[in-house]
């Protein structure tokens, strides 16, 4: 990961964000995948754009995305992509989706952009550098204690059974839970507004961008068992904005 790359990021966020914008709180079509989860025009179109932008200029590198699935996933180098995270606030016209845009490197992610391009908000985070919201350099907040947290996700219907009960322990130990925002959370948490995020389920296009941008804000993001966060990990994530909370966190979940 390089400048080279952090640019092109910029752009691909960009590239996104135009083909996003003219479909927003417009009429479109919306379809349903076989995971029961909601596609839509604006989806498939942001993903296109910047597909396009790496065949073009990164041909070695591999790519996972959402909606075209997987082109030379053996790489090294791994772009991955999320178009619309939150396809369902962005179908109610609610601007707290965004774009998902990362890099992994053997592996583990080192390059994140959320983009959400109504707001005009963009983070981004890279291995070894601070988080920088809109260019500036964004932190997360201290949070030493459980009950002090603000814990955020995005609905209790993605978790499992057994899952739904863990993320139950953890909320009555919390401040408050806040449901909803996709990985605006992330965001959110990465900016000092909340202090726990906690999902199952996920997709590596869903969580590989988060990483660098939470991490380089000066928090932590784990699996469940604690682990970092890889190309091969589960979908069970928890970011903390304040890394003291992790343990005590991550024993109400098991």
């Amino acid at each position: 990961m390089n400048e080279a790359d952090i640019a092109l990021a910029h752009r691909l966020a960009d590239a996104a964000g135009a083909a996003i914008r003219p479909y927003f709180r417009a009429r479109f079509d919306i379809e349903t995948k076989a995971d029961a989860s909601p596609v839509t025009q604006a989806d498939r179109a942001a993903e296109a754009a910047i597909r396009a932008i790496l065949e073009a200029e990164r041909p070695a590198d591999g790519i996972i995305g959402e909606e075209y699935g997987n082109a030379r996933e053996g790489a090294d180098r791994l772009w991955v992509l999320d178009p619309i995270d939150g396809t369902r606030s962005f179908i109610a016209g609610r601007p707290i989706f965004g774009t998902l845009i990362a890099l992994i490197e053997g592996g583990t992610p080192v390059l994140g952009v959320i983009d959400q391009p109504i707001i005009g908000e963009r983070w981004i985070g890279a291995a070894g550098r601070p988080t920088l919201l809109n260019g500036a350099p964004t932190r997360a907040r201290a949070c030493p204690a459980l009950d002090r947290a603000h814990l955020a996700t995005t609905g209790p219907r993605l978790f499992t059974e057994a899952e739904k009960a863990a993320f139950d322990r953890l909320s009555d130990a919390a401040r408050d839970t806040l449901w909803g925002g996709d990985c605006y959370n992330y965001a959110l948490l990465a900016s000092g507004h909340l202090d726990l995020v906690v999902e199952g389920g996920l997709k590596l296009y869903d969580l590989a961008a988060l990483v660098p941008v939470v991490e380089g804000a000066g928090g932590a993001m784990r699996d469940w068992a604690g682990r970092p966060l890889t190309r091969d990990s589960s979908g069970q994530v928890i970011a903390t904005g304040d890394p003291r909370l992790l343990d005590a966190a991550l024993e109400k979940l098991n």
